[in-house]
């Protein structure tokens, strides 16, 4: 009679555990994309503050993708096409005032960092408004 108690425990125990760590592995990919966007956010704001195309020429984003390719090879997402979009995510978000306030006071917390890269770019390239955008990005976090 114990062992079966013990089995049963055992098994509900297992399943709890799997459940955790389950929940740990979404947590971590969610927190990995986020310091991901932030990334990308920074980096974009960088290349728009600091005026760098205007600076470098034309070869600014085929220049720094290789420099960055070669620094970080196991790591993907600086090609030239898209650092050209991490430029265009920031300014697409920054280019609506009550969004960039509600960034500014928020940054972390704003739901633009809550979706996948690959949302963002689709997301991004299609809408015609800050306003229309954050319509997806939340009916993308809602559905997730």
């Amino acid at each position: 009679m114990s062992k079966i108690k013990t089995d049963n425990e055992y098994r509900q125990w297992l399943v709890d555990l799997k459940k955790r760590i389950r929940q740990s592995q979404i947590k971590a990919a969610v927190k990995v994309n986020a310091e991901l966007l932030y990334l990308y956010w920074d980096l974009g704001h960088d290349i728009v503050v600091r005026q760098m195309e205007a600076v470098w020429g034309s070869g600014f984003f085929e220049k720094l993708s290789k420099e960055l390719r070669t620094e970080f090879p196991d790591m993907g997402g600086f090609s030239e096409s898209n650092l050209k979009y991490c430029k265009r995510f920031f300014q697409f978000y920054t280019e609506d005032s009550s969004i960039r306030q509600q960034l500014v006071d928020e940054l972390e917390n704003h739901p633009i960092f809550q979706i996948p890269w690959g949302h963002h770019v689709q997301i991004f390239t299609k809408c015609e408004s800050v306003h229309e955008a954050i319509f997806y990005v939340q009916k993308t976090i809602d559905n997730g």
